[in-house]
């Protein structure tokens, strides 16, 4: 097996697939920073770093996908909170329609039903 293209491609699918992991845990609540990388780390078996999780917020949000706000804490610094917009509600629905043909496609190709 060629580990080196295994690792590429396992690397990319991450990638592909992080903001629709992220827009999928923001649906369910608004989520903080570093709760929003817990989730992921919990529910996925995908790692994510500050260094990821900020630059692809600044882009969902740029995208009009998501908003943040800055809520005081009562002990330290103030946490800033990402919720999904009207936006990023329809566009995760039309993500979740196309994931599921993806998967659904998947499935037969692999299952030999071509």
């Amino acid at each position: 097996m060629k580990n080196e293209f295994i690792s590429k491609w396992t690397s990319q699918v991450k990638k592909g697939v992080l903001s629709f992991i992220v827009l999928n845990a923001l649906s369910k609540k608004e989520l903080y920073g570093y709760e929003l990388i817990e989730v992921v780390k919990k529910s996925t078996a995908i790692e994510m770093a500050e260094g990821t999780l900020y630059p692809l917020m600044n882009r969902l949000k740029k995208e009009g996908l998501t908003s943040s706000k800055w809520v005081e804490q009562p002990s330290g610094i103030p946490r800033k909170y990402y919720t999904l917009t009207q936006e990023g509600k329809l566009t995760l629905q039309q993500m979740r329609q196309y994931w599921a043909a993806l998967e659904l496609s998947i499935k037969k190709i692999t299952e030999n039903e071509i």
